[in-house]
């Protein structure tokens, strides 16, 4: 199993618990050191004293359980306004709302589609823009994530 599935079935009761949901849980290498991430939300949105509950709730069992061999830090975030949409139950919440589309490869001299959302389907996703449906296969898809519109 995975460290962020093992990490994500021992702190989602624990997240849950403090008031929030778990969003996404992160195991990724920058600038050289390890990051666990948990990203939270929650009605209303997620502030300081969010993160830090489930951050004092979460780290003493991260001791205990030892799911990471190597040193790393331990990171509560907020999903944020534009956060990116990764399992089917994330493009259902948000179906019709703006999102960015980010491709590998260009279509039509384009990596990004800027529209709403219409529909998520084995990985496939639609949107619309200008009045134009646009469906990406799901090898297609580098990132969909949430637009703020102003």
């Amino acid at each position: 199993m995975k460290i962020t599935e093992q990490v994500w079935q021992f702190a989602e009761p624990l997240v849950k618990k403090n008031g929030c949901s778990l969003w996404d849980v992160e195991y990724v290498r920058e600038g050289g050191e390890w990051f666990l991430r948990l990203y939270i939300d929650k009605e209303g949105g997620v502030d300081i004293d969010d993160c830090e509950r489930v951050s004092r709730a979460v780290d003493p069992v991260l001791d205990e359980k030892d799911p990471i061999p190597e040193s790393y830090r331990f990171e509560v975030c907020s999903a944020g306004l534009e956060r990116a949409l990764k399992r089917p139950s994330d493009f259902a919440q948000f179906m019709g709302a703006p999102v960015l589309v980010k491709l590998y490869q260009p279509r039509n001299g384009r990596k990004e589609f800027a529209g709403t959302l219409t529909g998520y389907e084995d990985g496939r996703v639609s949107v619309q823009m200008n009045g134009n449906e646009f469906t990406f296969e799901k090898t297609e898809v580098a990132l969909v994530r949430l637009r703020v519109e102003f």
